[in-house]
C-alpha cells in the first residue's frame, strides 16, 4: 500500500494567482512551476505530475515545499543564476565603444585590443551581441 498523494488545499485567491501565473507570463519555467502546483492542487501525485513534465518526483516535492514555504514568489527564479556577462555595461561600455570607433572597419582589430586592454578573452560573437545589446539599449553612438 502507498503513501496517500499529498493535496494542497489553495485558496481561490491563491489559484486565480498561479493561473494568471501559468498562462499569463512570459516566463516558461515559471509558467511550469505555476502548472505543477495547480496540478498538484488537483489531488495528482507527485509521480503522476513528474511524468507528465519529465522530470523526477523529487523536483516536484521540492517546488510543492518552495510553494508552501514562499508563497507564488518562491515559484521565480531566484537572482543571480546562469552564466556571468564576459563584458559588462556599467564598466567595459566606454572601452568598448572606443576601441570599435577606433577599428571601425575592422571588428577583428577592435576584439583583440579590447582583450589585451580588459585582460578578458572573448569570441568575436559575443563582441558583436555586446555591440547590438548597446545599441538596443539607445547607448551606443559609433
Amino acid at each position: 500500500m502507498g503513501r496517500k498523494a499529498k493535496v494542497l488545499n489553495l485558496s481561490s485567491t491563491q489559484r486565480a494567482a498561479l493561473e494568471q501565473g501559468y498562462n499569463n507570463t512570459k516566463s516558461p519555467i515559471f509558467s511550469r512551476r505555476c502548472h505543477i502546483i495547480l496540478l498538484k492542487s488537483e489531488q495528482r501525485t507527485s509521480k503522476e505530475i513528474a511524468k507528465i513534465f519529465g522530470i523526477t518526483d523529487q523536483a516536484v516535492n521540492n517546488w510543492v515545499k518552495r510553494y508552501e514555504a514562499s508563497g507564488i514568489a518562491g515559484l521565480q527564479t531566484k537572482p543571480g543564476r546562469g552564466r556571468k556577462p564576459i563584458l559588462n555595461k556599467e564598466q567595459d561600455a566606454e572601452k568598448v565603444k572606443a576601441a570599435v570607433k577606433k577599428e571601425r572597419q575592422r571588428l577583428k582589430h577592435a576584439k583583440e585590443a579590447l582583450e589585451q586592454e580588459l585582460n578578458k578573452k572573448f569570441s568575436l560573437l559575443t563582441l558583436k551581441r555586446f555591440l547590438k545589446n548597446l545599441s538596443a539599449d539607445g547607448n551606443a553612438s559609433a
